[in-house]
């Protein structure tokens, strides 16, 4: 007796055995996989890819999010971190201003700076170049990962620079690494959409490809939830799985859960779980030449990024002590979060984990 296997059942095995063969999905497997119901197969097919590559283990890095000016020219429609100089609640702080709000709030083991913040044209380029350097000399041991592809097309336009040469200014005043952030979604009707004035498509590419080829390892995100449709997210994937197979300076992938503008905003204004378990899986699938899939808690919460080390994510991310651009937004999670409790959340989802510095070298593994 013949018996017919459902149409979408039969896609997805053949997408199982593609991923278990080591072949490379395609876009169409992609929306395929956001299109499907069955988040516990992608889920499961997600954790085998990322136990092949990282084992039991999950990384983590005591970090600290520092914003040296809110400031900005750009008006992106998601973003309630910027302001226009003189606003109430604006600012720019001098490198000195820096180290004083760090010295009141760092602790003893922070390894990173994660910086970033406005494009704030009222300032000259050199100011960027100064306030690395300020930090830099007062803590030579804390590695410097510093601004934004757009960020860096910014300074380009303000200075007159190629993005090679703003660059290696800042890799001279300390710079080790570039965050992930500006990249939204990379398509360029979105950006007009969404009115992201800043880099293009291309331009946040080439600033990546760039810094790759002067040895800087850098990180890549992706900000969904919005207009975007489910083939512009897994557009966004190939475009930096294209750079990754040219360069191979990514460290790690970032899906970022897009917030409301409203703290007091509904679950319905959110990301569903079901959704943001399913982009980190799909990452993980879609991204075969990143090592690293990163579960955001500032954006999807504790107990969701603790599941989300059973689908996919290799990476819980650190400590941060004060996160600000997505609590603007309007972000439910909390602005940081101890070693301790980190430890605990890795190992309750039955992993083993690892502290690291910002290139994934292995500090601590608590066992």
């Amino acid at each position: 007796m013949f018996i017919a296997v459902p149409t979408e059942q039969k896609r997805m095995q053949e997408i199982i055995e593609k991923v278990r063969n080591g072949q490379r999905l395609t876009l169409e497997d992609g929306v395929f996989l956001y299109e499907s119901d069955d988040l516990l197969t992608i889920g499961q097919l997600a954790n085998e890819a990322n136990l092949r590559k990282n084992g039991n283990k999950v990384y983590f890095i005591e970090n600290m999010s520092l914003y040296f000016t809110n400031v900005c020219e750009a008006h992106c429609a998601f973003c309630n971190f910027r302001k226009d100089e003189g606003e109430p609640g604006s600012y720019t702080l001098t490198g000195e201003q820096m180290i004083e709000y760090v010295e009141q709030h760092i602790h003893p083991g922070v390894r990173e700076f994660h910086i970033v913040g406005g494009h704030n044209q009222h300032v000259p380029f050199q100011y960027y170049v100064d306030s690395l350097k300020a930090l830099h000399k007062q803590y030579p041991d804390v590695t410097l990962k510093a601004y934004t592809a757009a960020e860096i097309d910014f300074f380009s336009r303000i200075s007159g620079l190629t993005y090679k040469e703003v660059l290696q200014e800042l890799m001279n005043a300390g710079l080790k690494s570039l965050t992930g952030g500006g990249a939204e979604i990379l398509s360029d009707q979105y950006r007009k959409k969404m009115r992201v004035t800043k880099a293009d498509v291309s331009q946040y590419l080439d600033v990546h490809r760039t810094a790759h080829n002067l040895g800087l390892k850098t990180h890549t995100t992706m900000l969904y939830g919005s207009i975007e449709s489910k083939e512009d997210r897994v557009r966004h994937m190939l475009q930096i799985r294209e750079l990754q197979d040219e360069t191979n300076g990514f460290l790690v992938f970032i899906p970022l859960s897009m917030q409301p503008i409203n703290p007091k905003a509904g679950i319905r204004r959110r990301n569903s779980a079901f959704e943001d378990l399913k982009t980190i899986a799909i990452s993980r699938l879609m991204l075969d030449n990143f090592q690293h899939i990163k579960a955001y808690f500032i954006n999807i919460g504790t107990q969701l990024t603790q599941v989300a080390l059973t689908m996919g994510a290799s990476d819980a991310h650190g400590t941060i002590v004060k996160e600000r651009i997505s609590h603007a937004a309007g972000a439910l999670t909390p602005e940081g979060i101890t070693r301790e409790d980190l430890i605990w959340l890795i190992k309750g989802a039955g992993r083993v984990p690892v502290e690291r510095d910002t290139f994934y070298n292995e500090v601590k593994i608590y066992e």
